[in-house]
């Protein structure tokens, strides 16, 4: 069983308003601070079937609404993920939305308006009418992460309720990894420290690269492995930076250096 999301700022009870007066939500926050985790534990508390879909550049209208095939010699339409979702109802995640292209979010923004429809053109031109329960959360990476564009402005009305989830405050940050993996917590709560000190530069433009929750967690999970704490703190935070080049390489080296010892 998956680790149960820890509601450190009340978005669960956020989405539970939202989902009780029919509104759409949309999750706004940097990668790994917890928004899918957020998305997949309220579907299993509502007891909702939950449908998604991970937006890219590859990203085709197809995907969400479906494509022409053959099979056995017949000519047949295979719905897409929105199609299937509108018809079934229940809860439909759509994830880093502003990574999409321009064509793709038209059509998202046929079906989440007020109307909730959408014309099959593709197909028969029947008209999709979403079950009373759908209900859609969407997320969002800040505009600084690579790939993200900004969202039209019909669009983002569509989600008139919106979650900011940020990295949490370091005890909190301990609490959600004690529920992924548990001992060698004096040198996790430094590995917190140090995932925060590189989250404070990165915000200020003075490195490349932000470490995520993942990140705090894997590192807890090689030392339970029996990695050192040094060559943990190296493998998860600080060989990242070797990409940028040397400069910030060794500027990130010297921070765990200051931490973890040579």
């Amino acid at each position: 069983m998956e680790a149960q999301y820890l509601d450190w700022n009340n978005s669960v009870r956020i989405l539970e308003k939202a989902h009780d007066a029919g509104l759409f939500v949309l999750v706004i926050g940097p990668k790994g601070t917890g928004k899918t985790s957020l998305v997949r534990d309220f579907a299993q508390k509502k007891g909702a079937t939950l449908e998604s879909i991970n937006f890219s550049l590859r990203t085709r209208e197809s995907h969400l609404v479906g494509t022409k095939t053959m099979r056995d010699g017949t000519v047949i339409f295979d719905e897409g993920l929105l199609v299937r979702s509108m018809r079934n109802g229940g809860m439909l995640y759509l994830d880093e939305i502003n990574a999409a292209e321009a064509d793709v979010l038209l059509r998202l923004d046929e079906a989440l308006d007020d109307r909730r429809q959408l014309a099959l053109k593709e197909s028969s031109g029947e008209m999709i009418r979403a079950q009373k329960d759908w209900f859609v959360i969407a997320t969002i990476n800040p505009l600084t992460h690579s790939g993200t564009k900004e969202l039209p402005p019909q669009l983002l009305s569509r989600f008139p309720v919106r979650i900011k989830l940020e990295y949490p405050p370091e005890d909190i940050e301990m609490e959600i990894i004690k529920r992924h993996v548990t001992g060698h917590e004096e040198e996790t709560r430094q590995a917190v420290k140090l995932a925060n000190t590189l989250r404070q530069a990165a915000a200020v433009e003075e490195l490349f690269y932000s470490p995520s929750m993942r990140e705090t967690i894997a590192f807890a999970k090689l030392l339970k492995g029996g990695m050192t704490p040094r060559e943990a703190a190296d493998c998860v935070f600080g060989n990242v930076y070797a990409q940028w080049g040397g400069i910030e390489y060794q500027k990130v080296g010297d921070i765990i250096t200051s931490m973890f010892g040579r």
